[in-house]
């Protein structure tokens, strides 16, 4: 049987000693957000958690979602779960108290949003695009709009959803169909089919706030012409109470390798009243708002899904008897020995947290930066941090995610055959992290959006300048040499494969761009170096003797292993940028 436990200790440890805390109690809307604060949050979102949320993960996942009469079903105990969830205030953890929000910064929020994940990540698909509904509206909206609507949105009275793709278009939403047509009254009527919607439908809310992408008559072409809209699925009355049932609705639930309790849908909207959100013809930058949000969102769900399939690994690994350990038995009154004495098992095991609390670390990392972008009163500082985390979100959405979907093979492997079997859960971790890697933008996609839009922006910089002052400033620490010796190798195969990168842009994209999935990768691992060689910094003063002593041993163990065991995957990335894109955009596409 699978089990959770919320990781509080190593998330305490990234907040209070890994990042700078004081940093982020001096943002305005942030001094109240004490230690004692921090642990009764964290405290708490552990028990809905452990208690509510991922009893039901299981059960949501085998009996799924089911369409009756037009209207989405939701697995048995999820609606009960939800209320539980919304009355406790889980949903309004991030939004202004303008609007009935707590107004917790994404530093601490980013850790609850691990839970949820871990938990149950159907259920947290729910709520997740409400929260990037909720951004989008406050930050694009009319402020007749934000008043209506707001309210009952963070109180999780209504959810909300992102509506982008259609049968024709994915990625590519210049191809976009969807009608917009202006009223007199000043709303749009829309009409179109949108595929693959996350919590289309649902029966967890009494109301349901599409964000539809739709094209206006006199449009220009492309992308230029795509304009963004609020569609209720039941009308809002100016007083905003509810009115009758607007003209949208699903026809169908997608079967889908995993989250099936999470309700993917068909909507068609046939003559639906809608409400313009930003410019017209500006949609794009509106629900960029949105994206990007839910991008930073998809890669906690990798981590998330990581972190539960390790937790029963270990556990299993503990239990399971299989052979004898090649230096001889381990445990000689047993008819043999546990899995974990076995080098191979450990190597998965290690592998799977060392990237577990080292991609922690980096969402934490940028969500500080998100904080200060939106809170800090120094102009010059928002800037820095808006540039560092458009620089970021490709890679935490992508990165994560990849590591997510190996973390939960490797987990799934370390239980053998009982890990391809329902009954220890390891097989739904790895369906249901499967999709990350693919929406909110392919992972390929992330690639191509950091070669080429962030490093012709500039905004590398903003990564490499704290990574470079810290190797400077420890370079000459012995203690430290066999972290920082190894960041700095890393770090050196980093600025060359941006040179590559570089010259290539400026003389031939396609090779450039050839490379882009690979140089993802790379700097996601050195930046994963440089948050290990930072928490072997903090970690190896107290690792010695104390109460926590273990905790930080085993913190220092985990670094070395990252250093010498995965780290090293920066060398074969490098080579393959090296090596240029000749033999991938050369091969004659006749003999595919």
């Amino acid at each position: 049987m699978a089990t959770y436990k919320a990781p509080l200790r190593d998330m305490r440890f990234v907040l209070n000693e890994l990042l700078d805390t004081e940093r982020l109690r001096r943002l305005p809307g942030c001094d109240e957000v004490t230690p004692d604060v921090v642990d009764s949050v964290l405290d708490e979102a552990a028990k809905v958690c452990e208690e509510v949320l991922f009893p039901l993960n299981r059960s949501g996942d085998e009996e799924g979602c089911h369409l009756v009469n037009g209207e989405v079903q939701t697995p048995k105990g999820f609606r009960e779960a939800y209320r539980t969830f919304a009355e406790s205030g889980w949903t309004s953890l991030a939004a202004d108290p303008d609007y009935g929000g707590q107004g917790l910064p994404k530093t601490l929020t980013v850790l609850m949003e691990e839970m949820f994940c871990s938990s149950n990540l159907s259920f947290g698909t729910y709520t997740g695009l409400s929260r990037g509904a909720y951004f989008a509206l406050r930050t694009h909206g009319p402020d007749d709009i934000k008043r209506r609507f707001l309210p009952n949105l963070v109180s999780g009275t209504w959810a909300g959803t992102m509506c982008l793709t259609e049968p024709q278009c994915g990625t590519d939403l210049g191809l976009v169909r969807t009608k917009a047509v202006s009223q007199a009254d000043g709303t749009y009527r829309i009409t179109g089919t949108k595929i693959f919607i996350t919590a289309g439908d649902h029966d967890l809310t009494e109301n349901i706030l599409h964000l539809v992408l739709a094209r206006l008559p006199d449009a220009p072409a492309g992308i230029k012409g795509i304009s963004l809209f609020l569609v209720p699925k039941l009308l809002v009355r100016e007083d905003g109470t509810l009115g009758a049932r607007n003209g949208v609705g699903a026809t169908a639930i997608e079967h889908k390798m995993g989250l099936k309790a999470s309700a993917t849908c068909v909507l068609d909207f046939e003559d639906a009243v809608g409400y313009l959100i930003g410019e017209p013809n500006k949609g794009m930058r509106a629900m960029f708002t949105m994206m990007n949000d839910e991008r930073v969102s998809v890669g906690v769900q990798g981590l998330g899904l990581a972190e539960v399939s390790y937790q029963n690994a270990v556990a299993y690994a503990r239990e399971r008897l299989q052979g004898r350990s090649v230096a001889g038995a381990k445990h000689p009154d047993q008819p043999a020995d546990p899995l974990i004495v076995h080098p191979d098992i450990r190597r998965m095991l290690l592998t799977m947290r060392a990237y577990i609390e080292g991609t922690r670390a980096l969402a934490a990392w940028v969500s500080l930066a998100i904080d200060e972008a939106a809170r800090h009163p120094d102009a010059d500082t928002r800037r820095s941090g808006d540039e560092f985390v458009a620089l970021m979100t490709p890679i935490v959405k992508a990165f994560l995610t990849d590591i997510g979907f190996e973390s939960t093979n490797l987990g799934m492997q370390v239980l053998g055959g009982h890990g391809y079997i329902r009954e220890h859960g390891m097989e739904q971790y790895v369906r249901d992290a499967r999709i990350g890697q693919i929406y909110e933008g392919t992972n390929g996609v992330q690639a191509l959006d950091l070669v080429g839009r962030k490093l012709p922006a500039g905004y590398l910089a903003r990564f490499l300048e704290p990574v470079s002052a810290f190797i400077a400033a420890h370079r000459a620490d012995a203690g430290l040499a066999e972290f920082v010796t190894p960041l700095d190798e890393a770090f050196g195969r980093l600025q060359e494969a941006t040179a590559v990168i570089g010259r290539a842009g400026f003389t031939d994209p396609e090779e450039a761009v050839s490379g882009a999935t690979e140089y993802l990768r790379l700097i996601g691992l050195v930046a994963l170096a440089y948050l290990w060689a930072r928490m072997a910094k903090a970690a190896v003063p107290k690792a010695g003797a104390g109460d926590d002593a273990r905790f930080y041993r085993a913190k220092v163990d985990t670094a070395r292993f990252f250093m010498q065991r995965v780290l090293p995957q920066t060398a074969s990335l490098l080579a393959a940028i090296n090596a240029g894109g000749r033999s991938i955009t050369g091969f004659d596409e006749a003999s595919f």
